[in-house]
């Protein structure tokens, strides 16, 4: 054999070496993978029986409720007093509308701030 081939064949027989070491490599991490899937899953509580599922009310589904909400007002600030900050506020919450007109878009508008429309006008 000459020294080139010798070198070929143990470029070579490193290479499988560090392919067979990979492999390993890959098969430890899947096995080390399921075996803390089958600890987690050990630990984790039971799946609750039919009888422990939930039911629905006595009185049948819950069913949509529609109604307009307006928002509660703003607080009005004396004149030469600083201004509220977001975190001076309160909870803002709204309340039940008197009005039973839904809101609509104007005529020419796309419905969305910036959408490209005309707009109101």
């Amino acid at each position: 054999m000459t020294t080139a081939s010798m070198q070929l064949a143990a470029a070579s027989g490193l290479m499988s070496l560090v392919l067979f070491v990979v492999a390993v490599g890959v098969l430890a991490l899947l096995a080390g993978g399921f075996w803390m899937t089958s600890r987690v899953r050990y630990n984790e509580s039971p799946r609750p029986r039919p009888e422990e599922q939930p039911k629905l009310p006595p009185e049948g589904a819950v069913h949509e409720v529609r109604q307009n909400r307006e928002s509660a007002e703003i607080p009005r600030i004396p004149k030469g007093d600083r201004p509220l900050t977001p975190y001076e506020l309160s909870n803002m919450d709204s309340k039940p509308s008197a009005s039973t007109d839904r809101p609509r878009w104007s005529k020419g508008s796309s419905g969305s701030f910036g959408g490209g429309g005309l707009g109101a006008h």
